[in-house]
Protein backbone atom coordinates (compact mmCIF):
# COMPACT_ATOMS: atom_id res chain seq x y z
CA UNK A 1 0.00 0.00 0.00
CA UNK A 2 1.12 3.67 -0.85
CA UNK A 3 1.69 5.68 2.65
CA UNK A 4 -1.18 8.43 2.76
CA UNK A 5 1.82 11.51 2.09
CA UNK A 6 2.49 9.65 -0.91
CA UNK A 7 -1.05 9.59 -2.01
CA UNK A 8 -1.47 12.81 -1.22
CA UNK A 9 1.62 14.21 -3.17
CA UNK A 10 0.36 12.02 -6.11
CA UNK A 11 -3.20 14.11 -5.88
CA UNK A 12 -1.39 16.81 -5.85
CA UNK A 13 1.02 16.62 -9.03
CA UNK A 14 -2.93 15.26 -10.77
CA UNK A 15 -5.16 17.87 -9.95
CA UNK A 16 -2.92 21.11 -10.44
CA UNK A 17 -3.35 21.13 -14.21
CA UNK A 18 -7.04 21.35 -13.81
CA UNK A 19 -6.88 24.17 -11.37
CA UNK A 20 -4.44 25.96 -13.70
CA UNK A 21 -7.25 26.06 -16.16
CA UNK A 22 -9.75 27.38 -14.35
CA UNK A 23 -7.67 30.04 -12.14
CA UNK A 24 -8.26 27.89 -9.19
CA UNK A 25 -5.54 27.51 -6.18
CA UNK A 26 -5.17 24.34 -4.15
CA UNK A 27 -5.87 25.44 -0.63
CA UNK A 28 -5.00 22.15 1.09
CA UNK A 29 -5.09 18.37 0.26
CA UNK A 30 -6.42 15.88 3.01
CA UNK A 31 -5.84 11.67 2.96
CA UNK A 32 -6.87 10.33 6.16
CA UNK A 33 -9.57 7.81 7.70
CA UNK A 34 -13.41 8.76 7.79
CA UNK A 35 -15.32 6.27 9.49
CA UNK A 36 -15.17 2.86 7.85
CA UNK A 37 -13.99 4.46 4.49
CA UNK A 38 -10.97 7.30 3.75
CA UNK A 39 -11.64 10.45 2.74
CA UNK A 40 -9.77 12.80 0.39
CA UNK A 41 -10.65 15.98 0.57
CA UNK A 42 -9.71 19.31 -1.96
CA UNK A 43 -9.62 22.87 -0.79
CA UNK A 44 -9.74 25.10 -3.58
CA UNK A 45 -10.05 29.03 -3.96
CA UNK A 46 -10.01 31.84 -6.82
CA UNK A 47 -9.72 35.65 -6.12
CA UNK A 48 -13.28 36.45 -5.45
CA UNK A 49 -14.29 33.16 -4.57
CA UNK A 50 -15.09 29.37 -5.46
CA UNK A 51 -18.29 28.44 -7.26
CA UNK A 52 -20.48 25.51 -6.61
CA UNK A 53 -19.74 24.99 -10.47
CA UNK A 54 -15.87 25.15 -9.57
CA UNK A 55 -15.94 22.23 -7.35
CA UNK A 56 -17.97 20.24 -9.29
CA UNK A 57 -15.70 20.62 -12.57
CA UNK A 58 -12.80 19.80 -10.88
CA UNK A 59 -14.54 16.90 -8.83
CA UNK A 60 -15.51 15.54 -11.91
CA UNK A 61 -11.88 15.84 -13.59
CA UNK A 62 -10.21 14.44 -10.77
CA UNK A 63 -12.61 11.38 -10.09
CA UNK A 64 -12.01 10.71 -13.97
CA UNK A 65 -8.25 10.96 -13.32
CA UNK A 66 -8.00 8.48 -10.06
CA UNK A 67 -10.30 6.33 -11.58
CA UNK A 68 -7.96 5.87 -14.70
CA UNK A 69 -4.83 6.31 -12.66
CA UNK A 70 -6.10 3.99 -9.57
CA UNK A 71 -3.43 3.97 -7.07
CA UNK A 72 -5.40 4.71 -4.07
CA UNK A 73 -6.07 1.27 -2.59
CA UNK A 74 -8.36 1.98 0.32
CA UNK A 75 -11.88 2.85 -0.63
CA UNK A 76 -12.84 6.73 -0.05
CA UNK A 77 -14.77 9.47 -0.85
CA UNK A 78 -13.89 12.41 -3.46
CA UNK A 79 -15.02 16.12 -1.39
CA UNK A 80 -13.72 19.13 -3.26
CA UNK A 81 -14.68 22.37 -1.68
CA UNK A 82 -13.37 26.01 -0.62
CA UNK A 83 -11.50 26.28 2.39
CA UNK A 84 -14.85 28.13 4.13
CA UNK A 85 -14.75 31.57 5.36
CA UNK A 86 -12.32 30.86 8.51
CA UNK A 87 -9.72 29.38 6.30
CA UNK A 88 -6.35 28.38 7.28
CA UNK A 89 -4.26 30.55 6.18
CA UNK A 90 -0.52 28.75 5.73
CA UNK A 91 2.53 30.63 4.85
CA UNK A 92 3.90 34.52 3.98
CA UNK A 93 1.85 34.40 0.43
CA UNK A 94 -1.35 33.14 2.13
CA UNK A 95 -0.85 36.31 5.22
CA UNK A 96 -0.10 38.85 2.53
CA UNK A 97 -2.92 37.80 0.50
CA UNK A 98 -5.36 38.79 3.74
CA UNK A 99 -3.20 41.59 5.16
CA UNK A 100 -6.08 43.72 6.61
CA UNK A 101 -8.22 41.07 7.80
CA UNK A 102 -8.73 39.45 11.37
CA UNK A 103 -7.35 35.90 12.40
CA UNK A 104 -6.07 33.27 15.11
CA UNK A 105 -2.87 32.72 14.94
CA UNK A 106 -1.91 29.46 17.56
CA UNK A 107 1.81 29.22 18.19
CA UNK A 108 4.14 26.49 19.35
CA UNK A 109 6.30 28.33 21.59
CA UNK A 110 4.76 30.88 23.92
CA UNK A 111 5.67 34.64 22.79
CA UNK A 112 5.42 37.02 25.92
CA UNK A 113 3.80 34.41 27.68
CA UNK A 114 0.91 33.86 25.21
CA UNK A 115 0.49 30.82 22.37
CA UNK A 116 -2.83 32.76 21.06
CA UNK A 117 -3.23 36.08 19.60
CA UNK A 118 -6.12 37.75 17.61
CA UNK A 119 -5.70 40.41 15.76
CA UNK A 120 -5.58 42.21 11.91
CA UNK A 121 -2.99 41.01 9.96
CA UNK A 122 -0.41 44.52 9.98
CA UNK A 123 2.72 43.46 8.31
CA UNK A 124 4.44 40.53 6.65
CA UNK A 125 8.06 40.40 7.32
CA UNK A 126 10.85 38.01 5.76
CA UNK A 127 10.32 35.59 9.14
CA UNK A 128 7.15 37.45 11.05
CA UNK A 129 3.92 38.36 10.55
CA UNK A 130 2.61 41.09 12.72
CA UNK A 131 -0.90 41.47 14.31
CA UNK A 132 -2.72 44.29 16.00
CA UNK A 133 -5.23 43.33 18.37
CA UNK A 134 -6.86 44.45 21.55
CA UNK A 135 -4.10 43.89 24.01
CA UNK A 136 -1.44 45.35 21.09
CA UNK A 137 0.41 44.37 18.28
CA UNK A 138 2.66 41.52 18.43
CA UNK A 139 5.32 40.12 16.04
CA UNK A 140 5.33 36.66 15.95
CA UNK A 141 7.70 34.61 14.07
CA UNK A 142 6.51 32.26 11.13
CA UNK A 143 8.42 29.52 12.14
CA UNK A 144 6.65 29.49 15.29
CA UNK A 145 3.33 29.37 14.04
CA UNK A 146 1.36 25.82 14.85
CA UNK A 147 -2.39 27.04 12.92
CA UNK A 148 -3.70 30.17 11.91
CA UNK A 149 -7.66 30.57 10.39
CA UNK A 150 -9.07 34.06 9.61
CA UNK A 151 -11.69 34.90 11.63
CA UNK A 152 -15.32 35.53 10.28
CA UNK A 153 -16.55 39.16 10.94
CA UNK A 154 -19.77 41.06 9.97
Amino acid sequence: MIPDQEIAQRVTRLVEPILEEGSLELVDLEFKPSGRRWSLKVFIDKEGGVTIADCEHVSRELGRILDVEDFIEPSYILEVSSPGLTRALRGKKDFERFKGRECRIITSIAIDGKNEFGGVIENIGDDTVEIRGESGTFGIPLAAIKRTNLEFTM
